[in-house]
């Protein structure tokens, strides 16, 4: 699957790599979804303040991007599914240090000397 929601506009990497992950929740959707497969209602639980409404059109963008897979069983009452795939486990390799440089830099831990 390819991204490219604004296809020839981009001006570098970053800039296209935000317009995948732009948006107060998809980071902590990523995050959460790195830890295993939730469905719908627990991935709401573990993100407090997060609508539905927001929540389903952010897995929805983050799926047409390639970077959630969304599993729906035949099962009654439905069950659906949602994990990282390849591309989306990558992306939040790409993401951890800006984790890092967050809990070092904001969260009030000790600076790390410049070398």
């Amino acid at each position: 699957m390819t991204i490219g929601r604004r296809a020839g506009s981009y001006v570098c990497g970053v800039d296209a790599a935000m317009d995948v992950i732009g948006g107060k929740w998809k980071v902590l959707i990523l995050w959460e979804l790195s830890l295993r497969p939730y469905r719908f209602g627990e991935l709401r639980r573990a993100l407090p303040g997060v609508t539905e409404k927001v929540l389903a059109a952010h897995l929805r963008e983050l799926e047409a991007d390639g970077i959630v897979h969304r599993e729906e069983y035949a099962e009654v009452p439905p069950r659906v599914e949602y994990s990282l795939t390849p591309r989306g486990v990558a992306l939040n390799e790409a993401l951890e240090p800006l984790g890092a440089w967050g809990k070092a830099n904001v969260l009030g831990q000790a600076p790390q000397p410049v070398s």
